[in-house]
């Protein structure tokens, strides 16, 4: 059977979630042809003569782009048997079956996979069988990028000697143990997570490093979460590849947790560490049930540091609860704080999302502000009481889409959000520029979204 999977956008990474079912697919005797429409244009005469066709839609921004094209593969192919898989599946499947969706997929989707290929070829017709969402223990297999692009045609590393590095994606686990609000991995996953065999996270990196990679991102949800596990990987990918760099997510919560494991990460490679700060005011971190304050993120900070650790901090800038002088105390903190270099410019416009079965349509403070479904956007409307932060917020994304275009640096766009957010009125914005050279930092060189 010929099976057609697409990604639309993945943050400028290999597409894992192109890579791992097509080796569950293959196995299974079927012929899987892969499209990351990020970097390449539809195979047309690829879905004309496939039996499946599947969407991965890991993210919002996903979701969105795939929605759009689902009428064009339909129009291509309208025998096709479409899927959609992935964390944003079944929150939005209701939306997706009506763009034709026949099979939905969440959780842990690749036996699920297998299973809609052999039903299809049986003749099977119906609803589907596979559950919606899956929480199995799946034994992993080591992905097949063979189908994908180059790793050279995806975003780089650029380290601090400002020397790009050609860069991996792997997962060494799935899902999280925390139930943050606004998270949406949460809806899906409800508190489980799944760890990938250590053996099969290895050998995917050995071939990754065969196909140039010079620095691999973990793209586990916390990467802490079983920290063990994660340690022991770390420690077999550095004896086998000493030179190698990578980075990982971790939750500012177990960055504290687990302090001693910090050096550890240095010294097997980790350039820098993302971390979900999300706010610097307390209420709104209690709000979010983000599991740290303030003083929290600032240890963090502290400990990375005496690690060698770079830590960057992500930030959703714009919620219901935010005020304009919590805003420009973000900004003095991050200067103060000599962050403004590690904080990737997008993060200072994020306004906070509001999908299917979020966890914040719990809070009687979000329902007070919260507007229509809008499925077209996949999310809830919803209005800042008060309009300077809407439009500060725009006004910001703007700037940011404009400056990095012409290549500005984060301490002028920096300067440049600070003059929004003080209205062209004292007090100045505060020279960032000669503190720490921005080459100094590491970071992957595709700003990311949703």
């Amino acid at each position: 059977m010929k099976v057609v999977l697409i990604s639309t956008y993945e943050m400028g990474r290999q597409p894992f979630g192109l890579a791992s079912p097509a080796a569950w697919l293959a196995r299974a005797g079927a012929e899987v042809a892969c499209f990351d429409l990020s970097r390449e244009p539809l195979g047309e005469e690829a879905v004309r003569a496939a039996r499946l066709v599947a969407f991965y839609v890991p993210m919002h921004t996903a979701t969105r782009l795939a929605a759009r094209l689902a009428p064009r593969v339909r129009g291509l192919n309208p025998a096709a048997h479409l899927c959609f898989y992935g964390l944003y599946a079944p929150v939005n499947a209701e939306f997706l079956r009506s763009l034709g969706a026949g099979t939905i997929l969440g959780g842990e989707f690749e036996a699920g996979l297998v299973s809609l290929v052999e039903r299809l070829g049986r003749g099977a017709s119906g609803p589907q069988p596979e559950p919606l969402v899956s929480l199995e223990r799946l034994r992993f297999v080591v992905p097949d990028r063979s189908g994908l692009l180059p790793l050279g045609e995806y975003a780089r590393l650029i380290a601090g000697d400002g020397q790009r590095r050609t860069t991996g994606y792997t997962e060494a686990s799935r899902g999280c143990k925390h139930l943050c609000r606004h998270c949406p991995i949460v809806p899906v996953y409800r508190g489980h997570f799944r760890i990938v065999d250590r053996d099969v996270v290895l050998e995917d990196i050995r071939r990754q490093v065969a196909a140039g990679a010079r620095h691999i991102t973990f793209g586990d949800p916390d990467f802490f979460n079983g920290v063990g596990h994660a340690a022991a990987i770390v420690r077999r990918l550095h004896e086998e590849f000493p030179s190698l760099t990578y980075d990982v997510t971790i939750k500012i919560e177990h960055l504290l947790k687990h302090a001693d494991h910090l050096a550890a990460l240095r010294e097997t490679g980790c350039l820098f560490v993302t971390s979900a700060v999300e706010s610097v005011d307390d209420r709104i971190l209690a709000l979010l049930d983000k599991g740290h304050t303030r003083r929290d993120f600032l240890e963090a900070v502290r400990l990375c540091r005496a690690a060698g650790l770079t830590l960057a901090p992500t930030f959703v800038t714009f919620t219901p609860w935010s005020a304009l002088e919590g805003y420009r105390e973000l900004l003095a903190l991050l200067a103060e704080q000599d962050l403004v270099p590690n904080v990737a410019p997008i993060q200072l416009a994020i306004r906070l999302l509001v999908p299917a079965g979020s966890r914040l349509l719990e809070l009687p403070e979000m329902l007070a502000v919260l507007g229509e479904f809008d499925p077209a956007a996949l999310s809830y409307r919803w209005v800042h009481p008060d309009p300077r932060l809407d439009e500060l917020c725009r006004n910001i994304q703007a700037l940011v889409r404009r400056a990095e275009g012409h290549r500005a640096t984060r301490s002028e766009i920096f300067r440049q959000v600070w003059r929004l957010a003080y209205e062209d009125v004292a007090p100045s914005p505060p020279d960032t520029s000669d503190r720490l050279d921005r080459a100094a930092i590491p970071y992957l060189n595709e700003p990311w979204y949703c």
